[in-house]
């Protein structure tokens, strides 16, 4: 079997991400359009959009700057809510720790909700990929020109066109995010985590400030976390009590 080049590997990254991308692109319009009716100025929201590239997070900052709330409430609701990351990257980190610390972190900021998807299930298929980290990139990167490229747009439109939030487009988020969540459900930890983290969303969304998705994020990580662990945890001990070829029966 072949190794694929770069340049294969780094196109199908982009192909395979296609479909994530058509499901994003009414997300960066919708938070360009936010943006617009904010007190924030139109080339903040593309600053954030270039520096920070995290969709979520970039809407509840959004929201959150609008109503007034401190720094502090707002910096610490954005870095809860992108702590999910770390989940993404300890699960990507065996494929790519060999790589240098410039590569690692190029990957690390491109990395996104549908970028972890399309490589996790890449790399679950094809562990010992030599080119993984192209097709990563490929992953990546036509993620940030395509949300680039839509923040831009719902800035511009959505000074001229205020009720543009009103179109239904953020149906596009929801069946966006099922289609990278349901195919993750196949393994327990993420499964719990996603089932924790609802029921928590539900119970705390009165909560002001958008402090119940806070809340839902938190008890989400800390359940898949406590539930990877002791599943690996199982699993030592599985391995530890089965004997050995020739060994008692």
């Amino acid at each position: 079997m072949s190794v694929p080049s770069r340049a294969a590997s780094f196109t199908a990254g982009i192909r395979d991400t296609f479909p994530m991308i058509v499901g994003a692109a009414p997300f960066g319009l919708i938070f360009g359009a936010l943006v617009a009716t904010t007190p924030m100025a139109t080339w903040h929201g593309q600053l954030m959009s270039l520096t920070v590239f995290a969709g979520s997070s970039q809407f509840i900052a959004a929201g959150l700057f609008a109503t007034g709330v401190g720094y502090a409430v707002l910096w610490a609701t954005t870095f809860i809510v992108n702590l999910r990351h770390m989940l993404y990257a300890a699960n990507l980190l065996p494929h790519v720790r060999h790589l240098n610390l410039r590569w690692r972190c190029l990957l690390g900021f491109t990395l996104t909700d549908e970028t972890f998807a399309v490589t996790s299930s890449h790399f679950h298929k094809h562990p010992d990929d030599p080119m993984g980290h192209w097709y990563f990139l490929g992953s990546g990167l036509s993620m940030y020109v395509n949300w680039q490229f839509w923040t831009l747009v719902g800035l511009i439109f959505g000074a001229a066109f205020p009720r543009l939030q009103t179109l239904g487009l953020d149906f596009a988020m929801v069946a966006t995010f099922i289609a990278i969540i349901v195919p993750q459900m196949a393994r327990m930890p993420w499964a719990v985590a996603t089932v924790v983290a609802g029921a928590a969303a539900y119970l705390c969304q009165g909560l002001p400030y958008k402090l119940g998705l806070l809340v839902a994020v938190t008890v989400g990580i800390v359940a898949g976390m406590v539930t990877l662990h002791a599943r690996r945890r199982g699993d030592t001990l599985t391995r530890k009590s089965t004997p050995g070829p020739g060994g008692a029966q």
